[in-house]
């Protein structure tokens, strides 16, 4: 079974590419898409999420990990779905013991929906700590500590970053301690300058994660500043990464040399290089360390120190 909360409209028996009221999803293995007919109550969903995020190992303090992967734009249903999956199979490849959710926002599957997209992204944002992380927060129990970690792909960085912005301007969440344990950003479609430390656009974001972690890729040509759909922004984290002055709990890992040595530029006219994480298990595995946080960031496997300062996916 896979746990999608979707802020879609319906119409016409399914989903669309609208915003809309927050549906609780149980989506059978055997299904290409998310359904109206796989919807549940919430407190059902919650309760079946948390119990499948329990590693197993019972001790006096049980833990669990829950994986919210935010998916980008221009991504249908059948997309979001196709890659909740392969991450989910990708971490438990390596010893994943959690589950992994989806928050499905409403994109559109057209290349040239950009600016509608990031307007409904926008919207349905803060959806995702109101009806997700914030929920989650409320029902910890002293027994069992649940860590609840966000990965947020291409625009998925844009509604994480407008989720936690927005919540901390409403006063009947500010006033509720919430938090998440790891936000991972990869291939980020948000300027690399607003992840600078005291830029008033991320400083929720860093406030309410222990650590940020930015995947990025100078070959990836979607978020290339001569995209016609991009003319006019700023260079994006997920191709430049981050700033010189970031907090102490983020972390850039460069992905350029490791992309040019297993991957095709070319792929898909270009479109891999803003894709291929998905299918990459060694970024899973560096996920999976990432996720685990029982490893400091300097000591993974799965990386190396690089003469620009930051880390590197290992070649």
């Amino acid at each position: 079974m896979d746990y999608i909360f979707c802020v879609r409209s319906l119409r016409g028996g399914e989903f669309s590419s609208n915003p809309g009221a927050t549906h609780f999803l149980e989506v059978p293995e055997d299904a290409a898409r998310p359904l109206p007919d796989h919807r549940t109550t919430k407190t059902a969903w919650f309760k079946r999420v948390q119990a499948k995020a329990q590693s197993g190992h019972e001790t006096d303090f049980s833990r669990g990990d829950i994986v919210v992967y935010v998916h980008g734009y221009n991504n249908s249903q059948e997309t979001m779905l196709a890659r909740h999956r392969r991450i989910r199979q990708g971490l438990e490849s390596h010893g994943f013991e959690g589950v992994v959710v989806s928050f499905d926002w409403p994109s559109a599957d057209s290349a040239l929906n950009y600016l509608e997209d990031r307007t409904d992204a926008k919207q349905t944002a803060l959806r995702l700590v109101d009806e997700g992380i914030a929920a989650f927060a409320a029902l910890q129990r002293p027994d069992c500590r649940i860590n609840l970690h966000l990965l947020a792909h291409s625009m998925g960085a844009f509604v994480v970053r407008e989720a936690f912005d927005d919540a901390d301007d409403r006063p009947a969440i500010a006033a509720h301690s919430w938090s998440v344990s790891q936000v991972i950003l990869v291939a980020a479609d948000i300027s690399s300058a607003s992840l600078e430390d005291g830029n008033p656009k991320t400083s929720s974001l860093y406030r309410h994660c222990v650590r940020l972690t930015n995947y990025y890729n100078p070959y990836d040509p979607v978020l290339s500043l001569t995209n016609i759909k991009r003319i006019g922004v700023a260079p994006r984290a997920g191709r430049i990464g981050l700033p010189d002055d970031v907090p102490g709990k983020a972390v850039n890992v460069y992905c350029g040399e490791y992309f040019d040595r297993h991957w095709d530029r070319a792929g898909q006219q270009g479109r891999i290089a803003h894709t291929w994480y998905f299918d990459d298990p060694r970024f899973m595995e560096d996920v999976f360390y990432t996720v685990q946080g029982e490893m400091d960031r300097n000591e993974f496997p799965t990386r190396l120190p690089t003469t620009a300062g930051n880390l590197a996916l290992r070649p």
